[in-house]
Formats: structure tokens, sequence, C-alpha cells
């Protein structure tokens, strides 16, 4: 069996072309490497096509494009077989709608708020504007409402396997109200002439048995329909009466029929761009094809984790990862729950591995929640790279982006600038839905009835700038310490950019965000409006500072594109070695079970690129030099138009980066190097929302920007600038290559469960995705490590661009981390002390258990002891020693191990050791 908490995870990103079998057959594989978890992305039913799985519409089944039921056993059987565990991505948060594949979302669609499932949405119905019965918006439509109609894209359909009525839009299925058929039955067969045929009696019959409102009713339709395709002849004439609704700009009044009836659905049709003003119904962050779940109702959480519940009774789970816990009403509840739902199935003999997802700021500490091991791992991931960085190059690096774009390197003015845009344009729906709320809140009592719905907009918008995290964790009871100081602090932050009279409007939105406006003595407002107003604010800032931090922000501030991941600080000085064990000794303690990550499927670049951008810390002079020139030669290919420069000067700053961190490792770039580059670029821009966006493509610009990268990597064109890159490539990726084995080698030695993104045992130069989720040569992988048993170290350093040294080293560390399973899954972090003038360059620590350990002695900053990038380094000369007084190593017999003799040429080493007794006297310190 494999342990209960994994040694190692191994992620793998599961679509149609690399199914439940494509992974099965890497099971072996995974085993060689030394993994001992098996982590898929989503396995359950997705939307057709889905590269991601994300976009699940039936949490019931397992995905058909992955091989169903079948596929999943037999990918089960394999893990078994080589005695790993499973541990699945699952979605809580939202479901895929619109199209015609969710049964849920169609029936609600059908039905309204009386469907079962209605309740499982987050849908507010009383939001349609200008219309009385309730609703929830479809904004699907690519032209406005009136032309889609007019052109008769909007089409209505009968299905006689079914006896129901569609409109259909293209691929999306949009129900009909039964309540409606009979009225559509009489103009059918009206239209179709057929009131005198047999078929043509009976299906007037039918309509007229159910009279009076709201009929045929949920019960009695489904006889209804079974009736309706008994019928013979009705397809014929329903397929010809059905004209009456045929709309075209020359049928006004068929037009206008389909019209009046799809008025009278519990739906309306929308242009797409009305989303970000006008939907009612909760989305993952901007996406309309994802709609909210309400998992806080007891009957949606059982229906959707039914087949969790399951695998984990039938022993095919061993754990979870749950995706964007941030969005739930209520994540302690929920994770209360999922682990009520674990004992159930397994009983409480053994942990149940499970972490969230979940996205940190910078000293923000994660809640405790029930049954939670941890995070995915990104606080950890940014904490590698900011020790790994070197502080003082990125002092020069903020004079370098001073000077580039013209505005002080502070992070904070461009995450309010891109908030106050996110608010205006993506997410301007659900803000309305709340002010709205919060404006009814205040309506509700004299005391307050005069705080204007412009006023309180206008204050919730301040706070919701000044808010410096993802979210609070409010329940329905009162605050904790820690959140209600965060909201007192906002409040106050908002206060001080207030101009117009205070007159109390602050002090009533921090009681209404605390719900304090509830408390015994003070004015009645309305409980349910101010609970559900304090929560739903917790589930919009989140997704408000994702848009804006990660994907804003993050493509604008160009300073250090490594500091630019998700979780992290692009601004950040780097974290020098004292506060990196204090933060490693902490994590020790609180949270030794949860991932560290150093790639994942949502990170902004691959984990080498990411480590050769962090070393240009360490050559800032040359950076800037370099960049200088560089920007005089590609001068000529600039688009240029007026005030149009393609790319911007800061965009094209950001492109240098890029193309160091993603360049090959050959001599030149592969093919199809360029087309990714550019597809990058075009996501970037667009995502960076200054000359271009999604919402608001500018074709200029983009095509402006995709001709400047073609020419400057173009040899005929650009054979100076390419020339000149190659050469400080070159250097770059040296200082890159051992700056990833130090990356790797402390994911695999902090406290914590490594986690490798499939393919990652070899050079990462991906960019974001979908770059990030190319196919992965697994066979070159498996037939490279069958040929590293006893692996030739000085070899593999000399060929170390083939990626071979990467996959030895990590197969080497994880070898140590199921030998010295305990040291590593359960020990406590210990600093070590290194002297020297060279002691900077080295984070030296022990994870001890009982009476085993392992020394773990990692290089950084190497540029000086590599010529800045030109050679392996030589470390003879390093003056640095590490203090190992307590423990003894084999071949060693000192206290004061020498670098040199530590690493042998290598950038890290780990050294099992065994901790010395405290009771015996200490040895006298001896030189090596």
């Amino acid at each position: 069996m494999p342990p209960a908490i994994p040694l190692a995870t191994y992620r793998l990103q599961l679509t149609a072309d690399f199914d439940f079998d494509r992974a099965a057959a890497v099971v072996p594989y995974l085993k060689a490497l030394g993994i001992t978890h098996l982590y898929t992305s989503p396995v359950m039913k997705a939307r057709k096509g889905s590269t991601h799985g994300y976009d699940t519409v039936d949490h019931s089944q397992f995905n058909p494009e992955l091989g169903g039921e079948a596929g999943f056993a037999r990918l089960s059987e394999a893990l078994t077989r080589h005695d790993l565990g499973l541990i699945i991505d699952f979605v809580p948060n939202h479901v895929g709608v619109h199209f015609a594949d969710n049964p849920w979302w169609l029936d609600v669609l059908e039905w309204g708020q009386a469907s079962p499932h209605a309740v499982s949405f987050d849908i507010d119905w009383d939001q349609l504007a200008f219309r009385a019965r309730g609703g929830v918006l479809l904004p699907i439509l690519g032209a406005s409402y009136g032309e889609a109609l007019e052109s008769g894209d909007i089409e209505l359909r009968y299905d006689p396997n079914e006896g129901s009525f569609s409109a259909w839009y293209f691929e999306h299925r949009l129900p009909i109200a039964p309540e409606r058929y009979g009225e559509m039955l009489r103009m059918i067969v009206k239209e179709a002439d057929a009131a005198e045929t047999e078929a043509g009696k009976r299906l007037l019959s039918l309509a007229a048995r159910y009279t009076g409102l709201r009929r045929p009713n949920r019960k009695e339709a489904p006889g209804f329909k079974a009736e309706l395709k008994e019928i013979a002849g009705s397809a014929d004439i329903i397929a010809r009466g059905l004209g009456a609704y045929r709309a075209a700009k020359d049928r006004p009044a068929q037009t206008l029929a389909l019209h009046h009836l799809l008025e009278r659905q519990h739906y309306k049709l929308g242009h797409w761009r009305l989303a970000s003003s006008d939907i009612n119904y909760r989305r993952f962050f901007d996406v309309n094809g994802l709609a909210g779940m309400r998992v806080e109702d007891p009957g949606t959480f059982a229906a959707t984790h039914r087949l969790v519940k399951q695998l984990i009774a039938d022993g095919k789970l061993q754990g979870i990862r749950l995706d964007h816990i941030d969005g739930l009403r209520d994540p302690a509840q929920y994770c209360q729950r999922l682990r009520r739902l674990v004992r159930d199935a397994q009983g409480t003999t053994k942990p149940f591995y499970t972490v969230i997802e979940k996205i940190l700021c910078e000293h923000e500490r994660l809640p405790h929640f029930a049954g939670v091991q941890g995070t995915t791992g990104y606080e950890w991931m940014n904490a590698i790279t900011h020790v790994l960085v070197d502080p003082k190059g990125l002092e020069a690096l903020d004079e370098t982006w001073r000077q580039i774009s013209n505005r002080p390197p502070r992070l904070a003015p461009y995450v309010k600038d891109a908030k106050r845009r996110v608010l205006e344009t993506l997410l301007t729906s659900e803000f309305t839905v709340l002010t709205r709320l919060l404006a009814r809140i205040a309506n509700g009592h004299y005391s307050t009835r005069d705080f204007s719905a412009d006023s309180l907009r206008q204050a919730l918008e301040l706070y919701v700038l000044h808010f410096p995290v993802y979210r609070t964790y409010l329940t329905t009871s009162a605050p904790t310490a820690n959140d209600r100081k965060l909201i007192d602090d906002t409040i106050e932050a908002a206060r001080q950019e207030w101009f117009a009279a205070d007159e109390g409007i602050f002090d009533f939105l921090r009681d209404a965000l605390t719900m304090d406006l509830l408390k015994p003595g003070r004015p009645p407002h309305s409980a349910p409006r101010v609970r559900r107003f304090a929560l739903k604010v917790q589930q919009f800032t989140g997704p408000m500072m994702a848009k804006s931090l990660e994907d804003t922000a993050f493509y604008q501030f160009h300073r250090l594109l490594a500091l630019n991941e998700v979780g992290g600080d692009p601004a950040s000085k780097g974290l020098t070695i004292p506060a990196f064990h204090e933060t490693m000794q902490a994590r020790a303690r609180e949270w030794p079970q949860g991932m560290t990550a150093t790639a994942t499927h949502d990170t902004k670049r691959g984990e080498d690129a990411r480590a050769r951008i962090a070393a240009l810390s360490e050559i800032p002079g040359e950076w800037t030099s370099a960049v200088a020139r560089w920007k005089v030669l590609n001068a000529p290919h600039l688009a240029l138009d007026g005030n149009l420069r393609a790319p911007s000067a800061t965009f094209e700053y950001m492109l240098y980066q890029t193309l160091l961190g993603a360049w090959p490792l050959g001599e030149s770039a592969e093919a199809g190097f360029v087309a990714r580059i550019q597809a990058y670029a075009l996501k970037a821009a667009r995502e960076g929302k200054e000359e271009t966006s999604w919402l608001n493509p500018h074709e200029a610009y983009e095509n402006g920007v995709k001709s400047f990268i073609a020419k400057i990597l173009d040899p005929a064109q650009s054979g100076e600038f390419l020339e000149a890159l190659q050469t400080l490539a070159r250097r770059v990726a040296l200082l890159g290559a051992l700056n990833a084995l130090s990356q790797l080698t402390l994911k695999a030695t902090l406290p914590g469960v490594p986690d490798f993104y499939q393919g990652t045992e070899f050079w990462d130069l991906s960019l974001v995705d979908p770059d990030n989720r190319r196919p992965v040569d697994f066979s070159a992988r498996h037939a490279a490590l069958g040929t590293l048993d006893n692996p030739d170290w000085n070899h593999l350093i000399k060929s170390w661009p083939d990626g071979q040294l990467k996959l030895a080293w990590a197969r080497h560390l994880l070898k140590l981390r199921n030998e010295l399973s305990d040291v590593f899954a359960r020990g406590d972090y210990q600093p070590l002390q290194v002297r020297g003038a060279h002691a900077d360059h080295v984070v030296a620590f022990a994870r001890r258990h009982g009476r085993t350990a392992a020394i773990v002695i990692v290089g950084r900053h190497f540029a000086p002891f590599t010529q800045a990038g030109r050679e392996w380094p030589a470390l003879d000369e390093a003056d640095a020693t590490i203090d190992v007084t307590s423990y003894s190593m084999p071949g060693f017999a000192g206290n004061d191990l020498p670098l040199a003799q530590a690493l042998r040429g290598f950038p890290a080493s780990v050294i099992p050791a065994r901790p010395v007794d405290a009771a015996k006297p200490v040895r006298q310190r001896t030189r090596a």
C-alpha cells in the first residue's frame, strides 16, 4: 500500500489525447522515478473537447473522453499493481454551463426556480432589468439579440424522442418551459393546417387538457411529453407547424411570435458583452460558461460528491486537491463536510490526503480547515524563488524598470489601477449585485435609509480597491480576530480616500461586512440579507484580486518576470537566508504535509525558465546593457503609426526576458518557437489590458507585436541581435540550470510533499498555458531513466543541456526521500550555520527525525563561480564551511564541512547523517 501521506506526487494533465490508458502506461515510469502518488487533473465528465477538465458538467460519472468507468478501472489496476496512490483534482466551486451537456443547468432553464436543481446554482433571480418575472441572463449570443433573432440563428426545434421543445442557438440548447406547450401546439396545428386531421385533433385535445396557470406543472409534464410523442403523425405536423416561429427579417409575424415565446421563459438571451454588466449568476471569475455552485446546500454537496465517496470507499482514491476553495461561500463548512464524508467512506484509521488551491498574499497565513494538510504549494514555490534571486541585483533592476516604464518600481499602484479596470469591465455585474443588496440593507431601517445607493457603491468600491488579500473567512457566526482586523484596516484605508461627508457610511459598511449589524441592541436589519451580503463579498474579492493581480498587473509590471508568479510579489526584495529558515521552521511546525510545487498547469512560466530569469539578478549590469543595445538593433522592426508603438517599451522589455527564459538549449530556435512566442505575446498583451484586451482587441497593435517578434527572430533580418541574444542566452542558461538544480533540491528536501508537474524532470522552458500543456514524450524520459541506474555525474554535467542531469538528480533525491521517509515526511527543520566570505551563497539545513537525519546544502548566486555563466562552477576556492557539529556523516570526521567537499562540483548536496548524542562530549573542531 502507498503511504497515506505522499512522499512525492506527479501531476498529469488528462485529455482526450492523453486518457486513462495513456496515464496507466506511464505508471511504471513514475514508480521507477520514485513517485508514490499519481495526481491527475479532473476526471469527472467535462465539456466535450475540454483540454483541462475544469468545466465539469456531471460530477456523477467519469469523463467518457478519458475512457469512462472502464478506462478508470484500468488505471486504478495499474496503480494498485505498482503500489501507487491516486490524488484527483476536484472542482466543487463551479460547473460548465450553456451548450447542451449539463443536465442540471438544462433543467433549471426549463423549470426556473421550480427546478430541484435551482438551489444548486447561485442565481439572483430578481435581478433581470425590465422583466416582470424572474430569470437568468444567458450571455451567449455573438450578435445583439435583435440581430440574432432576425437572422434566424435562434431556431425552435422539437425532439420526437423526448416529446420536448427547445430553442437552439447553434450548439446551445434552450429548453422551452412546458407551461408554454399548450399555446405552442395550438399555433403549430393552425400553421400546419391540421386541425381536422386525427393527429391534429389529438394534439389540440392534449393542449386543452392542461389549462390554467403553470400547466403542465413539473409533476404533469412527463406524462404530457410521453403522450405527445406517442401521437401518431404528431412529429410531421409539428415539423410543418414550427414555421410559425421561424424568424427572419422578412417574416415579422413569425419573428415576433418567437420573441414573445422566448420572453416568457425562465431565461433571457443576450449578447456576450452584457455579461460584464448584467449577468445574474455567480461565475468562475469572468468566464460565462462556468457557473458557481452552491455546495453549501447539503443536497448539492451530497450529489456532487457521491462518486468521490464511492471511490474512497472502494480504496481507489487516496487524496484530493480542491480547486478554487476561495470561491466557496463557506470553505470551513465545506471542509468539515468533506472530512465527514471521508470518515463515512473509509473510517478513521488513516488520514486522507487533502490539499487546497489557495493563493496566499505576502505575510498572509493559511487558516486551518478540518482535514486539510495544506495548499498546493504556490507560497513555497515563491519562497524558493525569492531565496535564489540576488537582492543586490534587484536594487539595480529597480532602476532599470524605472527608466523603461517611467514609473516607480512599486506594485501597489498597478494593482489598484487594475482593480478599477476590472470593476469597470469584467466584474461589474457581480459588483452591482453586491451594491444593490447593500442598498436594500440600508433602506431596511430608518437610521440608515439616507445612505444613497450611489454613495454606498462608492464606499464599497473603495473597500474593494484597498482590500489586500483574496478573501476573509467569515461564517454565519462572528468573524475571527484576524478577519476583523483585516476588515477594520481596509475600512480605514478606504476612509482616507473618501472626500464626501462620511456621516457614518463607513461604519455602516464595516458593520455589514462583519455582521455586527445583527448584534443584540442594534437597530434591526434583515438578518438573511446581511449574512448574504457579508458572505457574498468574500466570494467576490477573490476573483477580483485574481483578475487584477495575476491576470492584469503581472502582465504590466515586468521588473523581473521570475517574481511574477501565482501567489508571488513582483516587487519583492528577495528573501534572506535567515528569513527563509524562519519560514521553513514555521512550515515544519504548522504545515509539514502540504505540497511544494515549482511548476503547475497555472504557473506563468516553466520552472527552469523562471530559474533562468531569476539569474538576471546576478548580472544586472550586463543585462541592462544588453537590453539597451537590443532596443537600438530592433528599433527598425517596431510598428509605428502616430501614437502607436508596437510593442510598447515595457512590453518589449518583457519580451527580452521571455526569450531568455524560453530560448532552446541548441544553438538556434527550434521549429515552432516563433509561433510559441507570438502566441504567448498575444495572451500577455491582452491580459495586461493596456494597448489591447480580450474584450476590445486592438488589431493594429497585436499585428505589430506579431510582426516584431517574427522579424527579430529571423536570422536574415536580425542576425546581429540573434548572435548577441544567443551569446547571453548560453550564459543565462547555465546560471539558470544551476538555479534549477538548487530549486529542485529545495523542493525535494524542505518540509512538505514535492510535486512534479508532467515532463519537468527534463528542463522545463515552457510558457504560460496552453504552452505548458503540450504533449510530453514519456518514452524518451523512461528510456533515459533506464540508463541512469548508476549515474556518471561528471559525464552528466558535461552534457547538462540534454536534461538527463536533471532527471538523474530528481531520481536521486526521490530515492533518498523513500529511503529516509521519516526524516523528510516527519522530521524537523534545523538551520545550519555557514561561515566564510561566501557564506551568503549557501543555504544549509538539516532534516532530523529520531536518530536519523539528512544534511542539505544548496548553492545560490553562482555568477562569481562561473565567470558569469561561462563555465560550470569551480567551487574549490569557495570560502564557506558548514557547521555540522551536531551530526556525524560517513567519511567525514570534523565539525566544519567545507563547501567544496560537500558539493563536489555540483550545485547542491544531500548527505545522510546521524545526530550526535547531546550527552556525549563534543568533539574538538578539526579541519577536514
